[in-house]
């Protein structure tokens, strides 16, 4: 396993709801808790992956999805299986929906 750790610049998200939990770490999947962090701009994120040497890529996928969504203020975890960056995107965005309150 390796365990990954990431801050991102990000707007703040408006919060609805108690943490979320999203996913289930499977073969090729993975799971994601967003929880309340302390920094209004930016996001924290902890990957726990069974793909080693992908840091990268995830920095990049990470990265996008804080541009693209309002992800500040959270802390978020992931417990990873080998998802593609299509699945870790589609369980973000579901994650955080479910976070606000709501559903994608």
């Amino acid at each position: 396993m390796e365990t990954l750790d990431f801050r991102f610049d990000s707007k703040p998200v408006p919060r609805a709801a108690d943490p979320a939990l999203c996913g289930v770490v499977g073969s090729g999947n993975l799971e994601i808790l967003v929880k309340p962090g302390i920094e209004p701009e930016a996001c924290r994120v902890r990957i726990k992956t069974s793909a080693r040497g992908f840091g990268e890529t995830w920095r990049a996928v990470l990265d996008s999805f804080a541009t693209s969504h309002p992800a500040g203020g959270t802390v978020i975890a992931i417990n990873d299986m080998g998802a593609t960056p299509a699945v870790v995107t589609l369980r973000l965005a579901q994650a955080l929906a479910e976070y606000q309150g709501g559903d994608l």
